[in-house]
């Protein structure tokens, strides 16, 4: 490892928060106003958290589908070529 370590400036973290800021929905939903990073940090933890509970949650929806659905039926095709999408 090198001995010396790159540098973040105060203005690039600045400019990444309000990035990371502008793609929370709850943050674009009150517009413009500033919070503090380690409130945006939380919230894109919280975000990212409850993104994955969907996906397992959408996950097993499609896998209960799956299981009832004729694998040869045209609805089964038509879920596999969203897939290949």
């Amino acid at each position: 490892m090198s001995s010396r370590r790159s540098r973040i400036s105060e203005e690039e973290i600045t400019e990444l928060i309000s990035k990371l800021q502008s793609l929370l929905p709850e943050t674009r939903s009150r517009g413009a106003s500033r919070a503090s990073a380690a409130k945006v940090l939380k919230e894109t933890c919280n975000y990212i958290k409850s993104l994955h509970r969907e996906v397992d949650d959408l996950s097993d929806r499609l896998s209960e589908l799956m299981a009832t659905m004729d694998v040869d039926s045209a609805q089964a095709e038509i879920v596999r070529s969203l897939f290949r999408s």
